[in-house]
């Protein structure tokens, strides 16, 4: 079996493990498949790639892993299920706060028109650059930056994913959201009980916001962003 033969059945294999979580988990998050497109995208994004080297073995197991600085690379079903539910459109914009090693971008780079991508850290953000400017990533722009801030240069955004737990939803980034805009933030205490929410932003201006799913991310904190 060749390494491309290999790494196709292996992703084959993850496409699956994702899919039943899906299933598994419809009840609290509404959705119980992976969207065609986004299937497509995961597939379509060598994670191995977006890990460190010490990391391949696993780079599609169904888990997250380290990225160095103490950040991570979210576990592949996360990544998926947060996509979802976006909603995304072929000429949305998206935020993301938090780029990490890139490949949650990556990702949405495939299903978006235009991805900015903030992260604090100066060596992630020029690693993160690197990788995305090498698969070809043309509409993602990755921007040294305080997450917890945003980035109002280019909002309103269609929409905007947040890759660290805030204790609460940083009012910045429902301001930079679009009426009618959807937000998907993991809002919990550091290292405590965090539950991953989606966020509309109504006519008024006003958040809706709805709990979907307990989860583990790295903090989010003013002055700081997560992978």
């Amino acid at each position: 079996m060749t390494s491309s033969e290999f790494r196709g059945s292996a992703m084959d294999r993850l496409l699956a493990e994702i899919e039943a979580e899906m299933r598994m988990t419809r009840r609290e998050t509404g959705r119980d498949r992976l969207d065609p497109r986004v299937a497509s995208a995961l597939r379509a994004v060598p994670r191995h790639h977006y890990v460190p080297d010490a990391e391949r073995d696993a780079a599609y197991a169904n888990i997250p892993l380290p990225i160095g600085h103490g950040q991570t690379i979210s576990q592949p079903f996360i990544v998926a299920l947060m996509t979802e539910l976006l909603d995304l459109e072929p000429e949305s914009v998206v935020l993301e706060v938090g780029a990490g090693s890139g490949y949650q971008a990556a990702v949405l780079s495939r299903l978006a028109g235009r991805v900015y991508s903030l992260e604090l850290r100066p060596e992630l953000a020029d690693a993160a650059r690197r990788r995305l400017e090498a698969h070809g990533c043309d509409n993602v722009t990755v921007i040294q930056a305080d997450g917890y801030q945003g980035w109002p240069e280019q909002a309103p955004y269609d929409a905007i994913i947040v890759t660290a737990a805030a204790p609460r939803i940083p009012p910045a980034l429902i301001e930079q959201l679009k009426i009618g805009g959807r937000m998907v933030i993991p809002v919990g205490e550091t290292w405590g009980p965090q539950n991953l929410q989606l966020v509309v932003r109504q006519e008024d201006g006003t958040p809706e916001i709805r709990n979907v799913l307990a989860v583990a991310f790295v903090p989010l904190v003013p002055g700081g962003d997560g992978g």
